[in-house]
């Protein structure tokens, strides 16, 4: 996976981008060959030190970014460590994914058992044991409604987590916005102007981007 690394206001020492390097590989285990590539932005402004990651892979991306006063490298090692809780997050949301069919095929057995047991019994075949009660004449068959219910599917409860990605820490354009959340495969990106008013740019269903201007 190439790494790219970019400093604003900031050297890019041998030890910071062995750092860098280091828990890049970490996250790129975790991906395995789904990574293609990592941007690490570098900035310093007055007591502030912002480390941003972006990791892109075949079909995501990745967004990091934490902010620290004490130095560059504290900023580093804490968006490297949120870059790898996500990386990990992916990994099992795609595997839990590719077992849902085995899963679903379960909950179906059921339903087709009963239907074929109702199939069986709309068939008009007698019992032998009713056809010895009516002293080997044919039976007449009766009709029987089956009624199959669908198997309860437990409904998980809603994990929430902070989106740190999806908002703007530094005033955007339009365009700008627009390019930033393409990037970061954002349906919702919140960011200010630069009178400082809120926007939110929303991706309706026809992947159309809508503005939305906060009172």
């Amino acid at each position: 996976m190439q790494l790219e690394c970019t400093g604003r206001q900031v050297a890019i020492t041998k030890s910071l981008r062995s750092l860098a390097e280091e828990g890049i590989e970490r996250i790129r285990r975790v991906l395995g060959r789904s990574a293609v590539g990592a941007h690490i932005v570098l900035t310093a402004e007055k007591h502030r030190k912002i480390a941003e990651i972006k990791v892109k892979t075949r079909a995501h991306s990745l967004v990091a970014l934490c902010e620290s006063a004490v130095s560059i490298e504290s900023a580093l090692r804490e968006a490297l460590a949120k870059a790898e809780a996500q990386a990990l997050r992916l990994r099992n949301k795609a595997r839990s994914q590719k077992r849902q069919p085995s899963e679903a095929k379960q909950l179906e057995s059921p339903v087709s058992r009963t239907r074929a047991g109702a199939r069986a019994a709309g068939s008009g075949k007698a019992s032998p044991a009713k056809s010895s009660l009516s002293g080997g004449s044919r039976s007449k068959a009766l009709p029987v409604t089956v009624h199959s219910f669908p198997a309860r599917v437990p409904v998980s409860e809603p994990h929430i987590v902070r989106a740190t990605d999806a908002v703007a820490l530094r005033p955007m354009t339009l365009e700008e916005a627009v390019k930033e959340a393409e990037f970061r495969d954002r349906d919702v990106f919140v960011f200010r102007d630069d009178k400082g008013n809120v926007m939110i740019l929303h991706r309706k269903r026809d992947g159309k981007m809508e503005l939305i201007e906060a009172p």
